[in-house]
């Protein structure tokens, strides 16, 4: 298996900041997750057990956490946070079905995709099915600006999507290529999620703004640290198998800089690896003794750092608050998932 300078995950230990956030958010997410699941019936019994079957997986639903306490952080308002909340998590597990799709993903948070189990035909039309629920959802709130950020942000993600498609295997791709796909493909529901959240729950202007910042930039880190981990984690801690963005051929930054940076030998070794679907464990590890040579793990997660302390920046702005201080923590904890 490939080994990296990246230390492995630990377990999490009891009070750590996504933990406080599931605590300070628990009543508005049983609700949360109480629409999530009614939302997902259906009288067609696949949709509803392909759908739970991602659901309860045992993703963290970061992201509907956030629409909930950029609510409570502003006071709450009129209260349609739950629902903006569900619709983030419906879209984001849509994109999680369609990637896997794209991608030919075996796994998904640490157990067979639910394309091994139903099929690429299923995943796509379920995906498609969670998209119209989200939207339906968005819709019976009447609140037309959120329903405009989040059909914005389902745009900009799908647009990532095919910019990253049409980037897999290009050795000409650029850091700035790099940072528009996870923008575009990651961080963009993370900007929204937040922004819906401070909307919903009364802010003015410029606490949606502080919260649409800090939003966008904890998207940023947060993809960054999963393509070091790709290369430096377990497979029991990454939900998939190490080295999955080699052999799918994505151009993410520890590629990208490695090839910037190594000689004609080191590239060719990156080259004739990435993409190759069936790249053995030997091979990952070459490429990944390359990335050690160079640091270019360590240099990914200092990206990601300093997107990190610009989300943390952005909250500045705002009176102190408890849920102010979390949501500070939760977003350093995120870059600290690598240590």
């Amino acid at each position: 298996m490939a080994v990296s300078v990246l230390t492995q995950k630990k377990n999490m230990p009891a009070g750590n900041p996504v933990e406080r956030l599931l605590a300070a958010t628990a009543d508005d997410m049983a609700r949360v997750n109480s629409l999530i699941l009614s939302r997902a019936e259906s009288h067609v019994d696949m949709v509803p057990e392909l759908a739970r079957y991602l659901i309860d997986s045992g993703g963290k639903r970061l992201r509907p956490m956030l629409t909930v306490a950029a609510a409570q952080l502003f006071g709450g308002g009129a209260g349609n946070a739950v629902n903006f909340a569900a619709a983030v998590e419906f879209m984001h597990n849509a994109t999680l079905l369609h990637d896997d799709v794209v991608d030919e993903s075996d796994m998904r948070r640490g157990k067979p995709a639910a394309r091994m189990v139903w099929g690429n035909k299923a995943s796509i039309l379920v995906g498609d099915f969670l998209l119209g629920q989200a939207f339906m959802m968005m819709v019976e709130t009447g609140d037309i600006g959120s329903l405009g950020v989040l059909s914005a942000a389902s745009a900009v993600m799908a647009e990532g999507e095919v910019f990253q498609l049409a980037k897999t295997g290009d050795l000409a791709t650029t850091e700035a290529d790099y940072a528009e796909v996870i923008r575009a493909k990651t961080a963009v529901l993370f900007e929204a999620a937040c922004e819906v959240g401070a909307m919903s729950g009364g802010a003015d202007a410029a606490g949606r703004a502080a919260l649409a910042r800090y939003g966008l930039e904890l998207g940023n880190a947060f993809q960054l640290v999963d393509d070091a981990l790709d290369y430096g984690g377990q497979s029991g801690a990454l939900g998939k198998n190490v080295g999955d963005d080699l052999r799918e051929g994505k151009m993410t930054l520890p590629v990208i800089l490695a090839l910037a940076a190594g000689n004609e030998a080191e590239k060719a070794i990156i080259a004739s690896a990435l993409g190759k679907a069936d790249a053995s464990d030997l091979e990952v590890s070459q490429v990944v003794a390359i990335f050690n040579r160079h640091d270019t793990l360590n240099r990914t997660l200092e990206k990601a750092d300093a997107h990190a302390r610009t989300a943390v920046e952005a909250l500045g702005i705002l009176p102190e608050s408890e849920m102010k201080t979390i949501l500070a923590d939760v977003v350093m904890h995120s870059v600290r998932r690598a240590s």
